[in-house]
């Protein structure tokens, strides 16, 4: 896999790449959106730590796929207010600190989630070599 950053764009705003390229034979690992919610339900106020459950319990999904943060190629995610960017890009940009090839990134503002104590959501595309 390697990052598509063509010449006559500007560069991407953080720490993503603007395009990944998936090579023949790849498997995909597509994670459902994971909220900040702690395995024994507890769901914590700051959004950096809810952030920081999201990258927790998607590397769990990983790990169970065979995969881990290198072999991500896409993150979506979705935060519930502009204040919330800041604290939800420096836990992505510390999820992704030890990796080479940055994924494409997707940071979206929406109303709410399914319970309004939730503010991040994140869910992420990996994709894993043939072996």
């Amino acid at each position: 896999m390697h990052e598509l950053t063509p010449a006559g764009i500007a560069p991407p705003f953080a720490r993503y790449a603007h395009g990944v390229i998936v090579p023949d034979g790849y498997r995909l690992i597509l994670t459902s959106g994971q909220l900040g919610l702690a395995a024994d339900g507890s769901v914590p106020e700051d959004v950096g730590a809810q952030a920081r459950i999201c990258f927790a319990n998607i590397d769990a999904i990983l790990g169970t796929g065979g995969a881990g943060r290198g072999d991500v190629v896409r993150i979506n995610a979705f935060v519930t207010d502009r204040a919330f960017m800041p604290d939800y890009m420096a836990e992505r940009d510390a999820w992704l600190a030890d990796v080479g090839r940055l994924p494409a990134s997707t940071l979206v503002i929406v109303s709410g989630f399914t319970r309004p104590e939730f503010k991040v959501e994140i869910e992420v595309t990996a994709a894993v070599p043939p072996r």
